[in-house]
């Protein structure tokens, strides 16, 4: 069986990058198909491998600016030649599902949410175009073709995989398709758990505003508890402007300072809504508590009362006051790591392996 990778772009190492990794690492022969690789963004491990980008690799401030190319990325998604793979697997949040494949070919889709931009999020990429009267009316009909061609583009899909119940609810709702949920891969053995646990709360990960990390600064200004946030991104500059003294920014750590961190913080704190959320688990792996809104992801990947608690609305206020009546004590940080193990990558690769050969094997037997 020959197989052939396809990820959107690769550009960051984001939590469907994690999933990519993981791909290769079970079909480390399997070459990756992107719309554009930028090395210092991209994780070291894919330095090794077959990166095939799209012609949007050789446009001018392409891996800075991608975002811009907007217009063109279906047609580099079928840019393609796919040709020679019996199995073509995307792993995507984006339009890489829309890849174009022949008869012989399946193609199964690890579908991370349906395209968020066009169905569920108003905040990001193409409506930051829809500022002013001429720029606007065009965004908003090129819009509407994206979301023709992202419906349509579904179709040539075989088999669809969702990272949560949550994403496979949205699939059935956008796309009507069903879909079969495997979660992404944690990678547990990482973590261990401390000796002693500290005086802080713990957040982290790409600072963007969708993610909600002004909602804990904000509770955190008022309560005064030490609050060490991990990560960068565009939100960085604003956070840390209207943060008081008792929150310490981090930047960028390494692997070694993140895994101690997650092991000696009261709480990692998850306000946003997710499709999934990795950092969660990653805090669960190390033995610590999880604090998160209740809603998308983390109502599959947190169990009240026993890894976490949530906050019912998605505010400063009832954020601040779960804190305030949070008690770590009562948390086992064993049956927290328990917990966590269930969302191993060794687990992942081993029902992605299954999944895969199997479904294959049925494809290949309908055709004949």
């Amino acid at each position: 069986m020959k197989i052939a990778l396809v990820h959107d772009h690769l550009a960051q190492d984001g939590g469907a990058e994690k999933v990519l990794k993981s791909f290769s690492e079970i079909w480390p022969e399997a070459p990756i198909y992107v719309w554009l690789y930028d090395k210092d963004g991209a994780n070291p491990y894919f330095k090794k491998k077959d990166i095939r980008p799209s012609f949007i690799q050789n446009l001018p401030f392409a891996k800075k600016m991608y975002k811009r190319y907007l217009p063109l990325l279906p047609s580099a998604t079928e840019s393609y030649d796919l040709s020679e793979f019996d199995v073509v697997l995307s792993d995507t949040a984006s339009l890489g599902k829309g890849v174009i494949t022949g008869i012989n070919t399946m193609h199964i889709c690890y579908c991370h949410t349906p395209t968020r931009y066009l169905w569920s999020d108003k905040d990001i990429v193409i409506d930051r175009w829809e500022r002013g009267k001429i720029i606007g009316s065009l965004a908003k009909i090129y819009k509407t073709y994206l979301r023709t061609w992202d419906r349509l583009s579904v179709d040539r899909v075989d088999a669809f995989i969702a990272n949560s119940r949550f994403i496979a609810k949205r699939i059935k709702k956008y796309y009507r398709r069903d879909s079969v949920v495997i979660y992404p891969p944690i990678e547990t053995d990482r973590f261990k758990l401390a000796d002693k646990i500290g005086d802080f709360y713990l957040i982290g990960g790409r600072l963007v505003n969708y993610k909600r990390y002004d909602l804990v600064v904000k509770a955190f200004n008022r309560l005064g508890i030490p609050l060490k946030i991990f990560g960068d991104g565009p939100a960085y500059k604003e956070l840390k402007k209207m943060a008081n003294s008792n929150i310490e920014f981090l930047g960028r750590i390494s692997d070694e300072e993140m895994v101690k961190l997650y092991s000696q913080a009261i709480a990692f704190l998850h306000p946003q809504v997710e499709d999934f959320g990795i950092t969660p688990l990653e805090s669960q792996a190390a033995g610590r508590p999880v604090i998160a809104f209740g809603s998308g992801g983390a109502l599959e990947t947190v169990i009240l009362g026993k890894t976490g608690e949530f906050f019912k609305y998605q505010e400063w206020e009832a954020l601040a006051e779960t804190v305030i009546k949070f008690k770590p004590e009562s948390y086992n940080p064993l049956e927290i790591k328990a917990w966590a193990e269930k969302f191993s990558e060794q687990i992942f690769k081993d029902k992605m392996k299954s999944f895969v050969e199997k479904a294959y094997a049925s494809f290949k037997e309908k055709n004949n």
